[in-house]
Formats: structure tokens, sequence, C-alpha cells
């Protein structure tokens, strides 16, 4: 069993894989803190944004604002966002434009660690 313990985190090491593992718990930290992101699927700096967290971007909590019909999301538009993307935290502030994975740490708490 401890070889194999020791195995699996050779493997994880040599894939670089720790480095999702990190950003998966940043993403679900931002979760649990109530962080949310308003985009449109045409925002060039949303799909910066969203590629900033590779594949740990399912666990940010995301809110479309593009409406099949061209128009705003009812969601959005009740939320009165008016520019893409737009991060809003807990306590209800809100920040307009792409925000680095550090800044985002920064305002919430939520630690990025590099390795």
């Amino acid at each position: 069993m401890k070889e194999a313990s020791v195995l699996l985190l050779c493997a994880i090491v040599l894939c670089g894989c720790t480095e999702n593992l990190n950003q998966d718990a940043f993403a679900k930290c931002l979760g649990q803190k109530g962080v949310k992101m308003y985009g449109a699927e045409w925002c060039g700096h949303c799909e910066s944004q969203k590629d900033a967290f590779g594949a740990s971007w399912q666990y940010v909590n995301y809110v479309e604002c593009a409406d099949p019909t061209g128009t705003q999301a009812p969601a959005c538009r009740d939320a009165g966002i008016t520019g893409y993307p737009t991060w809003e935290f807990a306590n209800g502030s809100r920040s307009e434009g792409q925000l680095s994975l550090d800044e985002l740490g920064a305002i919430t708490g939520c630690e990025m660690n590099h390795s």
C-alpha cells in the first residue's frame, strides 16, 4: 500500500498535476466564499478569464449573460450587470474586467500556491 501511494505521488508530480489540484482547490474556495463571475460567451476577456483557470473553471460559479434571443439574460439584467466579465463577491462588491488569479486571491483570501 505504501509503495502504491509513493508511485501515485510520483506520477502526480511528474505529470504536473499538482498545479491542477491547486487550481481546483482555489476555484472551489472562490465558490465557498460566494464569488461568482458574470460573463458572455462572445466576450474575449471572459474567455481569457476562463482559460486562466484551465480545467478548474468547472468549479467557478459562473452566470452566462448572453441570452439566445440576443438580449441580456434576466439574471444578469436583474443583477444590474453592465460589463463583462464582472466578478461579484459575497459582501456585494463587484469588480468589472479580467482579474488575475493573484488578484482574486488577494480580494477573497483564497490561496493560489505557485509551485
